[in-house]
């Protein structure tokens, strides 16, 4: 029997080679942002910028050449969705940094006032020691009976706190784990839940970049509207 797979979720997955200096430099940087903070404020929960002030990272001079290379990345990933790219308008509604030390996850959670998201890392061994990022999808309809994926004693094989078990099918696993690994860039759609994993790792704390995109149509001229189902530009609207 072939069994064909429907309507994927599109995972954009770039392996850059960064320069280490600029590594140093990115990672000071964060550090001198993040202050004497640890958490956000649950000491289980790892520091991140958007909840800190610190969610305008584009505009920081250590970071703007690496978000200009990110940003041609995620070009290139709404091409392969089929995007006309002439008929869009691109832009950064928030770019953070994420630091998670032994012990901190980022709890489940989607950004559903933006399109398209990325997660850039700046550390990580590609182990997934450091707390690999978790992607649910919204409605795993292949289980036929929810609820049965997660185990439990049911129909399907279980799982373990991390791992689906080596007899699970990869069309019935509730959630994909992606390590990180410094250079990695990842791109997913902002309505899809993700996770990050406790960090395992005493020695090595995670480092990651998160950015968020909202796409609307481009300036329209006078006598000219654009398209119902993308926002106007934000040059065109009107605060009330």
């Amino acid at each position: 029997m072939a069994i064909e797979p429907l309507f994927p979720v599109a995972l954009g997955r770039v392996q850059l080679a960064p320069d280490p200096i600029e590594i140093a430099l990115q990672l000071r940087a964060i550090s001198q942002l993040q202050g004497d903070a640890s958490s956000n404020p649950d000491p289980g929960c790892a520091w991140t910028g958007d909840l800190n002030g610190v969610w305008q990272l584009q505009r920081h001079p250590v970071f703007s050449g690496l978000v200009d290379q990110l940003l041609a990345h995620g070009r290139s990933y709404l091409q392969e969705l089929g995007f006309d790219l002439g008929q869009l308008a691109i832009h950064i509604q928030r770019c953070w940094p994420v630091v998670s030390g032994y012990g901190q996850v980022v709890g489940r959670h989607h950004h559903p006032n933006a399109h398209l998201s990325a997660v850039y890392y700046l550390s990580g061994d590609g182990s997934g020691r450091q707390g690999c990022l978790r992607l649910f999808p919204q409605r795993q309809l292949n289980e036929l009976v929810p609820g049965m994926a997660v185990g439990h004693g049911g129909p399907l094989p279980a799982l373990t706190a991390s791992h689906p078990s080596p007899n699970a099918a990869p069309w019935t696993t509730p959630w994909v784990d992606v390590a990180p690994r410094a250079g990695l860039l990842l791109l997913f759609p902002s309505g899809l839940d993700h996770a990050v994993l406790a960090n395992q790792d005493p020695d090595d704390t995670r480092f990651s970049i998160s950015l968020d995109l909202v796409l609307t149509a481009p300036p329209v001229g006078d006598g000219q509207a654009p398209p119902e189902y993308l926002a106007p530009h934000p040059s065109q609207w009107q605060q009330a």
